[in-house]
């Protein structure tokens, strides 16, 4: 399974991106994905999760701004970034997995990244 994530560039502070995360290859179930994120120089962090029954989280510094969505019949999954900061710059990687319930960052795919630069 490869997943393949897009929609980073560069725009000003205050505008929006999405990010678009798209599985594909032999017959598979996802059932949950996420975005993360990581900073120049830092660990990866989680930025968003959803699975198949609705269950969504937020990291506290997106929340009112990034929203996640899945549609997970078509295997593909998205993350809506509004009133962007230069904070939010990194670089932002999908992930998915055929479980609803994820432990930790324990996700089975993970795509390769996608650059979000955030700067006026």
């Amino acid at each position: 399974v490869q997943l393949q994530a897009s929609g980073g560039g560069l725009v000003q502070p205050g505008e929006s991106l999405r990010l678009s995360c798209a599985a594909s290859g032999p017959p598979f179930t996802i059932v949950a994905m996420a975005w993360y994120r990581q900073f120049s120089g830092k660990q990866r962090e989680l930025v968003a999760s959803v699975n198949s029954g609705g269950s969504k989280k937020y990291a506290d510094s997106v929340k009112g701004r990034f929203t996640i969505s899945g549609i997970f019949a078509e295997n593909t999954g998205y993350l809506q970034m509004d009133k962007l900061e230069p904070d939010d710059t990194a670089v932002y990687y999908c992930a998915a997995d055929p479980a609803t319930r994820v432990v930790g960052d324990n996700y089975k795919y993970w795509g390769r990244g996608t650059l979000v630069t955030v700067s006026s």
